[in-house]
């Protein structure tokens, strides 16, 4: 709740800049900001403010909200304070959140046909050692030696009876971002393996350098993520200046198909209907695409993002 309209915009401005932050630095997903339509908005509310993601099937998903109410709710349920002057006023609310969809969202950027693909900011484990004939005298010690020498990062030692390709796949399978290969012929060398989770690349790590080699190996993996996630949205959003385009792009491309908008819950209607696509949001940073509307014919108010969303 809120004293003036004024703080109530500023903090769903806030707010949604929070979660975008929090997707693009932390999750690695990249996101759409902007304002959804009257249609989409929250039923009441004097605006809705959204960001949404592309999944890597083309589909779109709201990754959180952020809702300035104004007054309405507050004069109709009678919600109260006195301010400064003395006087009672109605408050202005907003109401913002992220819900558990945004863990569909990490799997549904990042994952691949080998299982989880987690950023480094979140996996619970970021490094899992795998110790190779572990049996052999000094190997597991060595393993052990190295994770306590990552402090400050969440490592464990698989230390298991499982054969070393059967710890490769289920570390792959849960996401690791990054796993560490040490047995007799690496000691024996002075460095161990490092086989990174996005993409695969083995890298070579001098063990003198391990405290230093390890934490920048895992942002590697952290703006990788993100930026295969970006290549991804870019390829597969979409110029249209026509309906017929807009619904040809979405059913042979998927992802955001962008247009110009006059604005008319008609033309929104229509565009769902016949190229089934719903308004994703009108982003604040605006292109000019053409000069009408693509449903209509009518001058254009604002560019606009369709999309086919779970």
């Amino acid at each position: 709740a809120h004293a003036t309209a004024e703080e109530a915009e500023a903090r769903s401005e806030q707010m949604l800049n929070v979660y975008a932050d929090f997707c693009e630095e932390v999750l690695a997903i990249p996101v759409v900001k902007g304002r959804k339509t009257e249609k989409e908005k929250f039923a009441g509310a004097e605006a809705t403010y959204t960001i949404e993601a592309l999944m890597h099937d083309g589909k779109a998903l709201q990754s959180g909200t952020s809702h300035n109410f104004g007054d309405g709710f507050a004069k109709a349920f009678g919600i109260q304070f006195t301010d400064k002057d003395n006087k009672l006023k109605y408050v202005y609310q907003t109401s913002w959140g992220m819900s558990t969809r945004i863990i569909g969202a990490i799997i549904m950027v990042h994952g691949d046909d080998s299982g989880l693909v987690l950023p480094p900011r979140i996996a619970p484990t970021q490094v899992m050692i795998i110790p190779i004939q572990q049996k052999k005298e000094g190997v597991l010690d060595k393993a052990y030696e190295l994770r306590d020498r990552l402090k400050g990062f969440k490592v464990k030692v698989d230390d298991s009876d499982k054969s070393p390709g059967w710890k490769f796949s289920e570390q792959e399978m849960r996401g690791i971002p990054l796993r560490v290969e040490i047995g007799p012929k690496d000691i024996e060398a002075g460095h161990c393996v490092a086989v990174r989770r996005d993409n695969g690349e083995k890298i070579t790590v001098a063990l003198d350098e391990l405290e230093a080699r390890i934490p920048a190996l895992l942002e590697d993996v952290q703006q990788g993520l993100f930026d295969k996630a970006k290549r991804n949205l870019d390829e597969h959003t979409y110029a249209a200046h026509s309906l017929a385009e807009a619904k040809e792009l979405q059913e042979k491309n998927g992802g955001f198909i962008k247009t110009m908008w006059c604005g008319d819950l008609a033309c929104e209607l229509e565009m769902k209907e016949k190229a089934g696509m719903s308004s994703r949001c009108i982003p604040f940073e605006q292109e000019h695409i053409d000069d009408v509307c693509p449903v209509c014919g009518k001058p254009a108010k604002c560019m606009i993002y369709w999309g086919v969303a779970y």
